[in-house]
Formats: structure tokens, C-alpha cells, sequence
């Protein structure tokens, strides 16, 4: 149960139900793509920035842009800002929110922050001062306090302390919508799942043209390519959204979006997907995963050697390859990526391939001309995605 009771009368007016204005968190390189879906999914009145975007909506929109955006990290609604120069300024205004508008003693909470130009530095203990001040303020109200969990809380909340201003919002994701919840089988260093969802936008695969993961480990990119051109909601496996807790939360608009998402669902075409892997295992995690997925009994996978495969004419070509992790040896990295250059050179005429590089050194390696590169953050990893026409 999120609350033990829902409240149709509010005394306090929180910041998001003032503005009906959000802000969504993308990985560095996606803040263009990540904005241009935004505005594709009902955003209002977008604004770039660093990493994210500030946009309006309303509930139908803020739940929507949860439930199928595929760039975004998570969408934080502000509650309240006030000028922050030290720890108790923060303990202050977290015992003067109304955190019983959004969920109770039998719920659990976590709190993140971060901080940047401000005299506070020290993000863990910001975070620290405010989770106390939420545990305290459930005392004093209620005679009890919710548990922390770190992992998996049902309530986030979030804390952003910037130029000594501070404001203290809920997260209407509920966690990184990363977690798309189809990975129950993974290899050593998977790919995330937005990343790969970057890839498959930044391709522009539409599905005219057949896909292929080559090297396609547990299946990511496999993935997150079907729900692209099926029209899977990316939260469809979700358990629970953080916009439920919200005191303003529609379960009937919820409905309704669901339903809507549902009914724009497709079936994927025989021969459209393929994946291959040379790990047996990583093959098996990949079938897993897909399976999942509605329609992911109909993606090709093949274990073996990626230099033994053919038909990769004319298609589109996607490729996670390895990057220093799984390669112990420098030379074994160089000749690796020399063959490949070579294998999409001589065996994939026609095609498109979009290459992401962990290890921007080989890029040179792979002996091939870019047509572009771009940018993309892959965890704490600064990689390049980058496109080769196999003409």
C-alpha cells in the first residue's frame, strides 16, 4: 500500500503544483535527445541544460514521460528551494515539509543529493542532515518514522544545493529508469540500458533494414532495439513509479496512459532483429532477457564467431565491443579491433555501423573512416559512438 490514506485537500502548495514545472536528468551526450523527446511525449516549455532539462507537463504528461521515455535517467518534481549555507538550513526546511503528504511510517525512504558552489561540499552528509530531518519530522507527527533502504526505497528524495540555493524534490521515477527490469541474466560489464537505447536512436533504425548485434553479450542492445520498433513502454516492467506518492497522484489518468501506451504496441516482423555472440552463455543471458519482452521470442540469436557470420549486407549494424575490461592484453586489444575494422570492411558492404568505443584509442585501431562521432556517457566511462558507412 503507498498511504494509508489520500489526502483530496491540500494546506501546503508544493513548487510542482504551482509551476507544473520538472526536471529531468539525462547521461552526459544525451541532453539534445533527451530535450527533443521531452517535447515528443507532451513536454511543455523546455529548457536544455547540463545534463537535463527543465520542462512543464501535466499528470498526464509527467506520467507518460516516466512510463516510455527511453533517454531519460529520472524526473525529479521540486517541493521547495531556500537559501542553504549550512547543514542545519537543510535540517530546518526538511522538518518543515509535510512529508506525510507523500507517504507514511510503513513506507521506506532514501535521500541523494548533490552539491556544487556552495559553502556545503560535502553531498553524503547534505543527504545525511536531510534524512534525519525526515525521520524527525515523522516522530514528532506521527510517534514513529519510516525505515531507510539505500537499494530500493519506495519514496526518493532528492536534494540539489547549487550557489548556496537548495531545493528538496521527490523523485517521480522512483530510481534510475535505467532499471528496465527485463535484465535478469547479465555478463561481465553490460551495457546500460539507456546507452543502449542512445544507440538505437542515434542509428535511426526504423526497421526498413534488418539490425545486427554481432557481439551482443547479454542482449542490451537487442533489447532496447525491439521495444524501440514494438513501442514497448521502457517502464512496462516496472513495479512502481515515484509519481504514485505524490499527493496530487491520478490513478485514472495513470489508467489512461497506460492504456494509450498499450493500445501504440506492435508486433515485430520476422528477420528484422539478430544477435550473435561468441560466448555461449552470454547468448543464453540474451534469451533470457528477451524473453521478457513482448515479441522477444522473434529476435534471431546465433552463438559463434562474429567473423563467421554473413548477410550483414545492407543492414544496420550496432556493436558494443569490448574496451580494455574483458581484454587483458594491449596487443590483444589492437588486433581485436583490427579485424574487426576488416570484417566490416570486407564482409558488411552496404551496411551502416554505429561502433561505441569505450576506449577512445581505438578508434584508430579499427582502421576505418568515421562519419561522425558523438559523445556518450556510459556510466563513469566518457565514450564516442561512432558511425561508419560500409559503401
Amino acid at each position: 500500500m503507498i498511504r494509508a490514506s489520500l489526502k483530496f485537500v491540500f494546506v501546503i502548495m508544493y513548487i510542482y503544483q504551482k509551476t507544473g514545472r520538472y526536471f529531468a536528468q539525462t547521461a552526459g551526450g544525451m541532453e539534445e535527445a533527451g530535450a527533443d523527446e521531452l517535447k515528443r511525449l507532451g513536454a511543455e516549455q523546455v529548457e536544455k541544460g547540463f545534463r537535463g532539462a527543465i520542462f512543464r507537463a501535466d499528470r498526464a504528461a509527467l506520467y507518460r514521460i516516466n512510463y516510455t521515455s527511453r533517454l531519460i535517467t529520472r524526473v525529479i518534481a521540486p517541493l521547495l528551494t531556500f537559501r542553504c549555507y549550512t547543514p542545519d538550513d537543510i535540517y530546518r526546511a526538511g522538518m518543515e515539509t509535510g512529508w506525510t503528504d507523500f507517504f507514511d511510517s510503513s513506507n521506506t525512504f532514501a535521500v541523494f543529493a548533490n552539491v556544487s558552489n556552495s559553502r556545503i561540499s560535502h553531498s553524503r552528509y547534505a543527504a545525511l542532515r536531510l534524512k534525519d530531518a525526515v525521520a524527525d519530522a515523522f516522530r514528532k507527527s506521527r510517534g514513529t518514522r519510516p525505515s531507510v533502504d539505500t537499494r530500493n526505497p519506495d519514496v526518493w528524495i532528492n536534494l540539489h544545493v547549487e550557489n548556496n540555493r537548495a531545493t528538496i524534490g521527490m523523485d517521480t521515477s522512483g530510481g534510475s529508469l535505467h532499471r528496465r527490469g527485463y535484465r535478469s541474466m547479465s555478463i561481465e560489464a553490460p551495457m546500460q540500458e539507456i546507452l543502449a537505447a542512445a544507440i538505437i536512436h542515434f542509428s535511426g533504425w526504423d526497421g526498413t533494414r534488418p539490425i545486427h548485434d554481432p557481439m551482443c553479450g547479454s542482449g542490451t542492445l537487442l533489447c532496447e532495439a525491439l521495444m524501440s520498433y514494438c513501442n514497448v513502454p521502457s517502464g512496462l516492467l516496472r513495479r512502481r513509479f515515484g509519481f504514485e506518492f505524490l499527493p496530487d497522484f491520478s490513478s485514472k489518468i495513470w489508467r489512461e496512459e497506460k492504456a494509450r501506451a498499450g493500445a501504440l504496441m506492435r508486433e515485430l516482423p520476422n528477420r528484422t532483429i539478430y544477435g550473435n555472440d561468441i560466448s555461449g552463455d552470454a547468448v543464453a543471458a540474451a534469451r533470457k532477457n528477451l524473453l521478457g519482452l513482448p515479441g522477444g521470442r522473434g529476435v534471431n540469436l546465433k552463438t559463434g564467431d562474429y567473423k563467421d557470420l554473413s548477410g550483414l549486407e545492407n543492414s544496420v549494424i550496432v556493436c558494443n565491443p569490448p574496451y580494455g575490461v574483458r581484454m587483458k592484453q594491449e596487443n590483444d586489444l589492437d588486433l581485436f579491433y583490427m579485424e574487426l575494422g576488416d570484417f566490416l570492411k570486407h564482409q558488411c558492404t552496404g551496411a551502416s555501423a554505429y561502433i561505441y568505443f569505450g576506449n577512445l584509442e581505438m578508434i584508430k585501431r579499427i582502421g576505418l573512416k568515421p562519419s561522425w562521432k558523438k559523445p556518450l556517457k556510459n556510466g563513469g566511462l566518457d565514450g564516442r559512438l561512432v558511425k561508419y558507412e560500409m559503401y
